[in-house]
């Protein structure tokens, strides 16, 4: 069905040794298509589910043209583990590729940076300068030096980055060092990263994913994913129309004949 509606789109699912679900993956095929044509930086994440089955959702987001979110693929695990993720991004390697001018950007946890590392092997990863700033405010508790942190991150030249390197060493030696050998320049810093990653320093795209998904996350894994065609009942104008916005009819006829959204299509679709 979804390939149907949908051409291109693929679809994975993993079951354990007693035919259990496991994993799930999902790639629509329009987003496939559309990554083609955009900036190949890839924001990585994943919240956890509240429903009855609990679990994971992982998400790979990107930016269109306008700069809007662009959801490039979900997956559905048990947990954040090296395994869940070393699954979810060998399907997203096989719907993307692997590229010198893709760019992987996630938080710090280790069991990305290691799946990462193991199924991608041109890639770049880049870590979101967002959770680096909150780890340092965190663990150092360091508020004031943050303006200086922030310009590091921003700078296009390496000899301004480092005047503002100096600036934190001054204050707080810790930070630069946990700046330096924990978490790498070329983690964060826009001036020192290997890879394209543009203007883009945090995973704000997956973020706002996240946050629009928020209440979604108590539904079934179905309906979350929302896989099955929906109809709707409109009423207005001089007729009623039931209109199915994936089969492209309304039982007014317009939509069917003149292959152009008739009214009831038009108000389906925006509530939708």
């Amino acid at each position: 069905m979804l390939d149907k509606l949908n051409p291109g789109t693929v679809t994975r699912i993993e079951v354990d040794g007693e035919s259990r679900f496991k994993y799930l993956f999902l790639a629509f095929g329009v987003a496939i298509r559309g990554f083609r044509y955009i900036r190949k930086v890839v924001g990585i994440d994943g919240t956890f589910l509240k429903g009855q089955y609990w679990g994971v959702l992982l998400v790979a987001t990107t930016q269109d043209g306008n700069g809007q979110c662009y959801p490039l693929a979900w997956g559905i695990v048990d947990s954040e583990n090296e395994d869940a993720w070393t699954w979810f991004f060998t399907q997203l390697k096989e719907v993307i590729g692997d590229t010198d001018e893709l760019a992987l950007i996630s938080d710090r946890a280790s069991s990305i940076k290691k799946a990462i590392s193991t199924v991608f092997e041109k890639a770049h990863h880049g870590a979101c300068a967002w959770h680096v700033a909150q780890n340092i405010m965190n663990k150092f508790k360091c508020a004031d030096i943050m303006g200086s942190y922030w310009s590091a991150v921003n700078a296009y030249k390496c000899e301004d980055f480092a005047g503002y390197m100096i600036e934190i060493s001054n204050r707080y030696p810790r930070v630069a060092k946990y700046l330096e050998n924990e978490v790498g320049f070329e983690k964060w810093s826009r001036c020192h990263y290997s890879g394209l990653r543009y203007n883009i320093t945090t995973m704000n795209m997956v973020e706002s994913l996240n946050s629009m998904l928020f209440n979604a996350r108590d539904f079934p894994y179905v309906a979350l994913l929302d896989l099955n065609p929906v109809t709707y009942h409109v009423k207005g104008g001089e007729l009623e129309g039931v209109v199915d916005i994936f089969n492209k009819t309304c039982t007014c006829k317009e939509f069917d004949i003149d292959k152009l959204p008739c009214v009831h299509a038009v108000a389906a679709a925006h509530h939708a």
